[in-house]
């Protein structure tokens, strides 16, 4: 139980330093929030959005589970996602990977661990996805920083197949998808240089009717005129 109460009094410590900097912080705060950006991120106790972007409540809408995935029949996270867009209408939705994730390197193997499994099995399409690249490298830690890479980067291209992000693009071109990477051992947090912001780099599968990226909608055009 010191544990335990350890955490509510860590909260009564909380809430009076927040008052003597701000008297009027929790009335304000308690009126509404508009975050400027969805966190999808892991569940690990090491990687909180506030605190390692040094932003305050109110600033970050999160979503987070094991390994940072975005699963089309999580409905979790699928309501998350269509609260942040079209109800806060975020700007940014950034995916937050870190290096040394648990279910990453869980992914990597053959053990059997339980109810967990079948949810590594998504993790482990990406592997699948990427087996050419990740099987070359022989350096086992290196090879599992990539897979976490490359796990993020799925996970923001899954995010861009969703008739949730693709209508907001089509009616205000926003949100702006990225993929980040944390490093626990430093502290710092890798753009890893994925933010799309229309469906021009999804393959023409994946694209919804009516949604295709307004560059590419001139081409139909013109194919249909020339077919005239």
């Amino acid at each position: 139980m010191v544990l335990y109460n350890a955490l509510l009094e860590g909260n009564k410590q909380w809430v009076r330093e927040r008052l003597d900097q701000d008297p009027e912080y929790f009335e304000r705060l308690s009126k509404g929030q508009s975050p400027q950006f969805l966190w999808i991120g892991c569940s690990d106790s090491r990687v909180p959005a506030n605190e390692i972007t040094h932003t305050q409540p109110g600033d970050i809408f999160v979503h987070r589970n094991i390994a940072n995935m975005v699963v089309h029949s999580d409905m979790n996270m699928l309501s998350v996602l269509d609260y942040a867009v079209n109800i806060l209408k975020v700007k940014h939705v950034i995916v937050c990977g870190h290096y040394g994730c648990g279910g990453v390197k869980a992914a990597m193997g053959n053990e059997q661990y339980g109810l967990v499994d079948n949810w590594l099995r998504f993790i482990k399409d990406v592997y699948r996805t990427h087996a050419k690249e990740l099987d070359s490298i022989k350096d086992e830690e290196k090879r599992f920083n990539r897979f976490a890479e490359l796990n993020v980067i799925e996970q923001v291209f899954d995010l861009t197949k969703t008739t949730i992000i693709q209508n907001a693009w089509k009616e205000r071109n926003e949100p702006k998808v990225h993929g980040w990477i944390y490093e626990l051992k430093t502290g710092l947090i890798k753009d890893l240089g994925v933010s799309l912001d229309s469906s021009a780099n999804l393959h023409s599968i994946y694209r919804i009717n009516g949604t295709v990226a307004a560059e590419e909608q001139d081409e139909v055009l013109e194919v249909k005129n020339n077919g005239k």
